[in-house]
C-alpha cells in the first residue's frame, strides 16, 4: 500500500457520522472513481483509493491536492479479477487503520459488440471485471463491514436495468451485478450492512475513451450487422454529447455513503431516472423494445 499523497490539508471540517471511517474505491484513476475518491475525503472519509496500475495514480493525486484532502487519500494496487490482489489490499488496509467502514465498487470495462461475431471470450472478460470482480471484493470485505456496520456502494450502470444494443457482454455483467446486490442486500441488513447500487447514464470520463473502439474497423468486420452499429454509434455519440460530468455522478455516490438511510437504488441523473423508470414500468417489455429499438433501425 502507497504511501498516502501529500498537499495541504485544507479540506472541510471532517464530519462526525464519518470521522476516523475508513472506505476502500476501486477503479480510481479516472471518472467516477477518481471523482467519488475526492469526494469522500472532502466528506470526512478516510479514503484507501485502489486501482490496478498504481502508476496511474497522478490524476487522482493532482485532484486530491487541488481539494485539499490529499492527507485524507491513500493510493493502494488492487486488481479486481485477483482474488489475492484483493486480499492483500484488504489485510494492509485493516493493519494500518484497524476498521473498513464502506466499499464502493466502481472498477469495470466497456464492450462493444454482439456475440455470434464475437464469440464468448469478450463475454467471459467482461463478466471477469464487471461482475465477478465486483463480487470477490464485496464476499472479502463483508467481514469487516460487519464488524462496523458498513456499507456496500456498488456503482452499476442503467445498462444494469435496460438492455442496450452491441452493448449484450455489459449488460448482462451489469444486470448480474444488480442481480446480486438485490438479493444480498436484505440477508446483508440482517447484519448491519447497508447495500446500495448507484446507476450512471451517459457521462463524460475517460471510462468512454479508454475503450479504444475504432468504429470503421468494428464496422468492417459487422457483417450484416453494420448498419444496425452505424445507427447505434450515431446515436451514442449524440446521448454522449448531453453526458453528466464526473463529478455529478460521483456525487451520488458520497450521498449513497454519507445519508443516514440511503436507498436499494438510486440513478445519478433525472435522465437516467426517466430511463430506468421507463424499464421498470414496462411488464411485457415492449417499451424498452421499441426504444431501443429505434437506436439500430
Amino acid at each position: 500500500m502507497a504511501t498516502p499523497t501529500t498537499g495541504p490539508a485544507t479540506g472541510p471540517a471532517t464530519t462526525a457520522a464519518t470521522a476516523d471511517r475508513t472506505v476502500l474505491i476501486t477503479g480510481t484513476s479516472s471518472g467516477i472513481g477518481l471523482a467519488a475518491a475526492v469526494g469522500a475525503a472532502r466528506a470526512g472519509y478516510r479514503v484507501v483509493a485502489t486501482m490496478r496500475d498504481a502508476g496511474r495514480s497522478g490524476a487522482l493525486t493532482a485532484a486530491a491536492a487541488d481539494a485539499g484532502v490529499a492527507d485524507r487519500v491513500e493510493v493502494a494496487r488492487l486488481d479486481v479479477t485477483e482474488p489475492g490482489s484483493v486480499a492483500a489490499c484488504l489485510d494492509a488496509l485493516i493493519a494500518r487503520y484497524g476498521r473498513l467502514d464502506a466499499v464502493v465498487n466502481n472498477a469495470g470495462a466497456g464492450r462493444v459488440g454482439t456475440v455470434e461475431q464475437d464469440g464468448l471470450d469478450p463475454v467471459r472478460a467482461a463478466m471477469e471485471v464487471n461482475f465477478f470482480g465486483v463480487v470477490e471484493v464485496t464476499r472479502a470485505a463483508l467481514p469487516h463491514l460487519r464488524a462496523s456496520a458498513g456499507r456496500v456502494v456498488t456503482v452499476t450502470s442503467v445498462g444494469g436495468v435496460v438492455g442496450q444494443p452491441f452493448n449484450e457482454a455489459y449488460c448482462a455483467a451489469k444486470f448480474a451485478v444488480e442481480g446480486f446486490m438485490e438479493s444480498l442486500a436484505p440477508v446483508a441488513a440482517t447484519v448491519g450492512v447497508h447495500v446500495t447500487v448507484v446507476e450512471p447514464g451517459a457521462v463524460a470520463s475517460e471510462f468512454v475513451a479508454s475503450q479504444a473502439i475504432d468504429l470503421p474497423a468494428l464496422l468492417t468486420a459487422a457483417g450484416p450487422y453494420a448498419p444496425a452499429l452505424q445507427s447505434y454509434a450515431e446515436r451514442t455519440l449524440a446521448a454522449f454529447g448531453q453526458a453528466q460530468s464526473s463529478e455529478e455522478a460521483a456525487a451520488t455516490v458520497v450521498e449513497a455513503l454519507t445519508a443516514e438511510r440511503p436507498p436499494f437504488r438510486v440513478q445519478t441523473s433525472e435522465r437516467a431516472r426517466a430511463f430506468v423508470g421507463a424499464k421498470l414500468a414496462d411488464l411485457d417489455g415492449s417499451a424498452v423494445q421499441r426504444l431501443t429499438g429505434s437506436w439500430v433501425g
